[in-house]
């Protein structure tokens, strides 16, 4: 009865779970338990009925998960029949949860759920059960594995983990085309009713757009939608669990839709006629006007090119696009004239760039306007006939003679007299002039083609009445030639020849040059003057190609025994009217040996080949002469200042000039300035050498040049005596002077501080006193005379201030 109330226990609570499944427990003898035998087999049912069969058995059990309540909830019960009620056997249950999820009572079996599960978050859990003897807790059964899985219930709402989501699409497009496809996800499980079963559904974007309750693919649902009217729509899309029945739960997610444009639109200007005005001295390549057709389109589809149709401005204006494809910019292409024509007017034609065959039927996708342009008029420079001149006149032309003519003129309606003028800056040397009236241009000086051939100035006429504006024509003026330089020797010609030079050899042929154009049919011509008829030595072959030989005539060298000779030749031209000179050719005579070497010549004859005569080669020595003059000069001057740089141990400082500009606090004072540069620095040898600034035995040489020290054996006789007299000092001085070659153009500061030997006064300097004033007497002062008494007074007085 017992076991039998187990049973239906366990049945009430599966039909309470909702399952089907019972937990049938048999009490069976507690042996060992074999291997399963499959359900089904006759062979496996007399096995059974042979082996030893296991004490107990269960199927696995269930619990709802998020099922609570006030105490803990049963789900089952672990039993043997080796338990008689006497209490001697304990259950216990291990594996995932046991002992905080699911708890067992170890006396009765029963096994409890303490926690609320979440299937979502584990969905089973594997548990051992085994029986053991309560004293001893020895196992009476095996450990034996069962399964506790948890039920799912619709909890979890349908979520979107992509969302929100951004889509596109064609303008215009048909009805049906797919946007994009969303998905919503549910964490139930999709194996166990309908918890997990999703349908989609429009909330927001209707009649716009619909879904597939399915699959979730988002499609337009009305054509022609035009993104020109709106451009973007906001579609709220909900997936529901449990199938869309009443009672599941939902979730939902937005999708931007952005209509993609087409070119579904033609280009129309706003304006029938554009009107625009442009003065008449703007240059060709300036911006004219601008306009523009409007395109609802965007991006490439609303790209336009602009085009002149017709009119009187197709050859003076041009139209382009700009680099965003939306406006056409009118450009002059040709220049303008107010007093030609004052308007043009044309058509400009407007085309999209980019036409989508699909939509072909809503073209023509071009559309066409008026553009008129109206020329004012400007105060225009002056024109010159032409741009530039070119001008000819003949060398050595008188002063005043015309060159030529230029002509310019005022376009405007009302035209301004031009006044012409030559740019200085083009003709600085005023070769030219010209008449401010008409424009003829006149030579103002001789012109030599040799020296300028072409000559190009400027030429500048301005308006009278506004003189700022002003154009400029380039003249080229070529001077012509005329035969007005006689031709010279093409080189310095010199020719040797020997003394036993046979008739008719040839010495040298020569040629000439001419600073005059030659003609085709000019040609020099050479001659010996007929003068030279004395010397009948040499005779001039012209060769008739601008050359000529030069040769032996007689031989009579060793008659008139001269070793040079010159041969004047005569060149002639063959200009109008001919010119022609003398040039003198110098033949040296040489002595030959029989086979025609040359043995010896003259000094002048060695020299001439080099292409040097004797008076250049003297120039020559000369100035190397003296550049070596120059270069020992500079030498020994940089020696000598190096040495006068040298300072001698026995030069006396006080031949230095020392300025000193502080008056100081009188003798007493020793800290204005450093007096040691001023005392005697002989005043140790005797009171008798205390009397001037110099003495022999600080005689020194010069500071800034070296000493001349080849009068040493004099002065070191007069040096003898300890101390000179003036006139043997003064005499020294000079005498170092006079020797010193070195003195020019130096000069020296010659100091003679020296007062003489044996004044009966003695120094009148105080940088010698002592300390104090009671060691000097100046009674003496009052005998000196009138012009010591200031001085007298001065020190002779006796200060009694500073006694009682």
């Amino acid at each position: 009865m017992k076991d039998l109330l187990q049973v239906l226990l366990a049945c009430i609570y599966g039909c309470y779970l909702g399952h089907a499944t019972l937990i049938v427990q048999v009490p069976l003898q507690m042996m060992p338990s074999p291997p399963p035998v499959p359900q089904g087999s006759s062979q496996g049912l007399e096995r059974s009925l042979l082996r030893t069969r296991r004490s107990w058995v269960w199927n696995q059990f269930f619990v709802i998960e998020g099922y609570s309540g006030p105490e803990p909830v049963l789900i089952g019960r672990l039993h043997t029949d080796m338990d008689k009620g006497e209490n001697k056997i304990k259950y216990i249950l291990t594996g995932e949860g046991a002992g905080t999820v699911f708890v067992i009572d170890e006396k009765t079996g029963n096994i409890h759920v303490t926690k609320t599960l979440d299937r979502e978050e584990k969905p089973q859990y594997t548990l051992l059960a085994q029986a053991v003897d309560r004293q001893t807790n020895r196992p009476l059964e095996p450990p034996s594995e069962f399964i506790i899985k948890v039920q799912d219930i619709n909890d979890n709402p349908p979520m979107f983990l992509h969302g929100p989501y951004h889509a596109t699409v064609p303008e215009m497009s048909n009805v049906g085309t797919s946007v994009i496809q969303v998905t919503a996800s549910d964490a139930d499980d999709p194996t166990y009713g309908n918890s997990a079963r999703l349908v989609y559904t429009v909330l927001e974007g209707q009649p716009f757009f619909s879904v597939d309750p399915q699959t979730g693919i988002i499609r337009t649902a009305i054509p022609n939608m035009d993104r020109e009217t709106q451009d973007e729509f906001l579609v709220v899309i909900q997936a529901k669990d449990m199938g869309g029945h009443m009672g599941g739960l939902s979730g939902t997610t937005t999708v931007t839709v952005t209509l993609l444009d087409v070119n579904d639109n033609p280009p129309k200007f706003p304006q029938s006629l554009y009107q625009f005005s442009v003065s008449e001295s703007i240059t060709p390549g300036s911006l004219v006007g601008r306009l523009k057709a409007q395109d609802p389109d965007i991006g490439e589809n609303a790209m336009m090119s602009y085009n002149i149709l017709d009119g009187e401005g197709a050859d003076i204006f041009n139209i382009t696009t700009d680099h965003q494809g939306q406006e056409g910019m009118i450009i002059l292409k040709k220049s303008l004239d107010f007093e030609s024509q004052r308007s043009y007017s044309f058509r400009v034609e407007a085309t999209n760039t980019f036409i989508d065959p699909h939509y072909i039927r809503k073209g023509p996708f071009k559309d066409v306007t008026t553009v008129k342009v109206e020329v004012m008029d400007a105060d225009e420079v002056p024109v010159f006939s032409q741009p530039s001149y070119n001008m000819v006149v003949y060398e050595n032309s008188a002063v005043g003679t015309i060159v030529g003519r230029v002509s310019a003129w005022d376009p405007d309606s009302h035209s301004s007299i031009i006044r012409y003028s030559i740019n200085q800056h083009t003709d600085p040397e005023r070769y030219f002039t010209i008449s401010p009236q008409n424009g003829t241009i006149f030579t103002a000086m001789t012109l030599d083609r040799e020296t300028v051939m072409w000559h190009n100035i400027t030429v500048i006429a301005t308006e009278i009445d506004s003189p700022s504006q002003a154009s400029r024509a380039l003249v080229a003026i070529q001077t012509l030639d005329m035969n007005d330089n006689a031709p010279q020797f093409k080189e310095p010609y010199e020719a040797f020849i020997c003394d036993n030079a046979r008739p008719g050899q040839l010495i040298l042929t020569i040629g000439a040059v001419d600073p005059d154009e030659m003609s085709n049919n000019s040609r020099f011509s050479y001659r010996v003057p007929p003068d030279y008829s004395s010397d009948r030595n040499f005779t001039i072959k012209d060769n008739q190609d601008n050359s000529a030989s030069v040769l032996v005539q007689q031989n009579k060298f060793a008659q008139n025994r001269r070793d040079i000779y010159l041969v004047p030749i005569v060149i002639s031209d063959g200009g109008t009217p001919p010119l022609s000179s003398t040039n003198t050719l110098t033949i040296s005579i040489c002595r030959c040996g029989l086979d025609g070497t040359i043995q010896s010549c003259n000094m002048e004859a060695y020299i001439s080949p080099a292409g040097l005569s004797t008076g250049a080669l003297v120039a020559i020595l000369a100035c190397i002469a003296t550049l070596l003059a120059i270069v020992v000069l500079f030498v020994a001057l940089r020696k000598q200042k190096k040495e006068a740089l040298i300072v001698y141990e026995e030069e006396d400082v006080r031949e230095n000039i020392i300025t000193y500009d502080d008056e100081g606090g009188g003798e007493e004072d020793t800290e204005a300035f450093d007096i040691t540069a001023l005392q005697n620095p002989n005043a140790a040898i005797g009171p008798g050498m205390a009397g001037g600034f110099f003495t022999a035995a600080v005689a020194t040489a010069r500071r800034d040049v070296k000493p001349k020290r080849s009068p040493a054996v004099r002065r070191s006789n007069l040096l003898a005596n300890n101390t000179l007299g003036v006139e043997e000092f003064l005499k020294l001085r000079l005498y170092e002077v006079d020797e010193d070659p070195s003195v020019p153009p130096y000069d020296s500061i010659q100091i003679y501080g020296y007062e003489g030997q044996g004044s009966s006064v003695g120094s009148l300097s105080s940088l010698d006193s002592s300390t104090t004033d009671t060691d000097v007497s100046y009674e003496h002062l009052e005998d000196w005379g009138p012009r010591f008494h200031k001085l007298a007074d001065l020190y002779g007085a006796k200060d009694t201030s500073c006694y009682p």
